[in-house]
């Protein structure tokens, strides 16, 4: 789940009182300890109320009311944005927080609406357009949303982790050269294939291209399926070396917050005819299994 972590301001606060030094060096501490946890999204503290605006609605009427404003105790400070298992985690780590004022202080933990608590009315179609707009702030290319069809694949087949994923690249520098031999081959795009991934790191890839669903034997050639199924396809625009940092924003930003469940099936790179080996630019997309 995700929550706001809100800190509520203070006379002090409100009038500007800047933290010592000892403060600022506790709530550093803090925050690097969030961050190791993998729990901190972001945080941000705020300039005092009297820097600040509200724009009340009525009807049709906006107006602008400048601050700063009377109530205190019911503004914010600072906050954070967490991502944590429930909201018990939540306030353990609130009470492992430095006093993050000079005076006595609260902080307020609010839980964050997800897809789930909009129940049937954020329909699939509601779904994939929040999801794409997500997409298009982490400044990802969510081209479309696609039934695949399914699709066999025959190629060289390694497993990495996480620390030899960077070999990948060498792994297609082997195939290539062998690429043409891959009995029952079709002719168009070349496929990176991920998956079988476990808990320790450990994955599956396969570089590898089509092959006719009839052919039985692919010699040394390792063979993998590619189920039907909806896919949230991305177009990677940069150089292909590049690719391992759109698939970190993929998994670790977009995934968690797009709303969508993953579906259990291979993750796929898909290399048009458009894709130029020689300048590593162009017909580059990446295949996420979505849950329809």
């Amino acid at each position: 789940m995700k929550v706001i972590v809100m800190v509520k301001a203070t006379k002090d606060s409100e009038a500007a009182v800047m933290p010592d030094e000892k403060l600022l060096a506790d709530m550093g501490r803090y925050n690097e300890d969030l961050v190791k946890a993998g729990i901190m999204l972001s945080g941000e503290g705020l300039h005092p109320s009297s820097k600040g605006v509200r724009v009340r609605f009525s009807g049709t009427k906006r107006s602008v009311i400048d601050g700063p404003f009377a109530e205190t105790n019911e503004l914010v400070a600072g906050f954070w944005m967490w991502r944590v298992k429930s909201m018990e985690e939540a306030i353990e780590w609130v009470k492992r927080c430095p006093n993050p004022m000079l005076t006595d202080s609260e902080i307020e933990i609010r839980p964050v609406f997800e897809a789930e608590d909009f129940g049937e009315s954020f329909t699939p179609e509601l779904r994939e357009q929040e999801a794409t707009l997500r997409a298009k702030v982490l400044d990802l290319n969510l081209d479309r949303f696609e039934e695949g069809r399914e699709i066999h694949v025959a190629g060289l087949k390694q497993v990495h982790n996480l620390q030899s994923k960077h070999q990948i690249p060498d792994q297609w520098h082997t195939f290539v050269p062998d690429m043409g031999k891959v009995p029952g081959a079709i002719d168009g795009c070349t496929y990176g294939v991920t998956w079988n991934c476990k808990e320790n790191g450990d994955f599956d890839y396969l570089c590898g291209v089509e092959v006719d669903p009839e052919t039985q034997d692919t010699g040394d050639f390792s063979q993998v399926t590619l189920p039907a199924g909806r896919y949230a396809v991305f177009t990677h625009r940069d150089h292909v070396s590049r690719l391992e940092e759109t698939y970190d924003r993929i998994w670790c930003k977009w995934v968690p917050d797009s709303g969508l469940k993953i579906r259990k099936a291979p993750c796929v790179e898909c290399y048009s005819q458009d894709f130029n080996a020689e300048t590593g630019f162009g017909g580059t997309d990446i295949w996420i299994p979505i849950e329809a």
